[in-house]
């Protein structure tokens, strides 16, 4: 369930907002008049969701190419790729 406060509390209770955000790893939602204005969360829980983000961009991508014909590359030629980068470092 949602974690909802008023955007009052931002100012009155942040270190309180801030905990929930860490403790629960989940992001509180922030009203005005009663209405939602802004989402706080942890710099972790956003990297988290930019990370999937940026996965389902990629994914999407991918089924666009496969879907107009595209060929991809093997298990075998990904992985050979990945150890020469790796062995580079």
């Amino acid at each position: 369930m949602p974690i909802i406060k008023s955007i009052s509390s931002l100012r009155n209770r942040t270190r309180e907002i801030a905990s929930i955000c860490h403790k629960r790893d989940e992001p509180v939602y922030l009203t005005r008049n009663g209405e939602g204005d802004l989402v706080v969360m942890s710099i972790e829980h956003y990297e988290r969701l930019k990370a999937q983000v940026d996965l389902f961009e990629k994914l999407g991508i991918a089924e666009r190419q496969a879907a107009g014909g595209k060929k991809g590359i093997t298990h075998t030629q990904m992985m050979k790729k990945l150890r020469q980068r790796r062995d580079a470092v």
